[in-house]
């Protein structure tokens, strides 16, 4: 399948945070007497980080301020970096890169902390831009919707080209779904098949290399 834009999820998807990621929760919920393993926090990896402290943790809006506080702290000092790209990534990236695709990055992770991650990796270079969260939330509040109509606002203004929109969770595809774009749910991330399958993935594809395959 022939596109011109892949716009691509982080977390789950490029790289992989769970470790990084699910300390930061086990340490800011345990400020609220909430204590959690860590694998059981893998489910927090990809949705939105307000509506997991409110919704899934029921912690109210003040509480949930401060628990976004200490999670980010920790993200910024050790936790962005308690991290790996997954295999095959890099090598992707160029073929796209190669093959003449824009590729830009949609991430319900904050852009100051998406441009930290991508450099780290120094993967920066293959994305033409990056579309995160503000600070309070407020561009997630609708889910994935308003980051990914951002990216292709920035890519293709005149929607001219063809997009896909490249995630492991069900909201990356409900939010390419509503910019009416295609999506490619894969399953080496956070979220299982069922849920790509349920959200309405137009693809689903099981490595970096079938993936390669279907959009090169």
């Amino acid at each position: 399948m022939s596109y011109d834009i892949c716009i691509f999820d982080l977390d789950g998807t490029l790289t992989d945070p769970g470790l990084g990621i699910t300390k930061g929760y086990q340490l800011a919920l345990s400020a609220f007497g909430i204590h959690e393993e860590l694998d059981s926090l893998t489910r927090f990896i990809g949705p939105p980080l307000w509506d997991n402290f409110r919704k899934s943790c029921g912690l109210s809006d003040s509480d949930a301020e401060k628990a976004v506080a200490i999670y980010r702290k920790y993200l910024e000092e050790k936790g962005l970096f308690e991290n790996f790209l997954y295999p095959g990534i890099p090598e992707l990236l160029q073929n796209l890169v190669d093959s003449g695709k824009k590729l830009a990055v949609a991430t319900n992770k904050t852009t100051y902390f998406a441009d930290i991650t991508v450099k780290h990796f120094e993967i920066d270079n293959y994305f033409g831009f990056i579309s995160g969260d503000e600070p309070d939330g407020s561009l997630t509040r609708n889910g994935k919707l308003g980051i990914i109509r951002i990216a292709l606002d920035a890519i293709d203004p005149e929607r001219k080209k063809r997009a896909v929109m490249i995630g492991d969770r069900g909201d990356d595809i409900i939010g390419a779904t509503a910019n009416n774009i295609d999506s490619i749910g894969i399953t080496w991330g956070y979220g299982k098949r069922a849920e790509l399958e349920a959200a309405g993935a137009t693809w689903i594809v099981d490595s970096p290399d079938a993936l390669g395959s279907l959009i090169c």
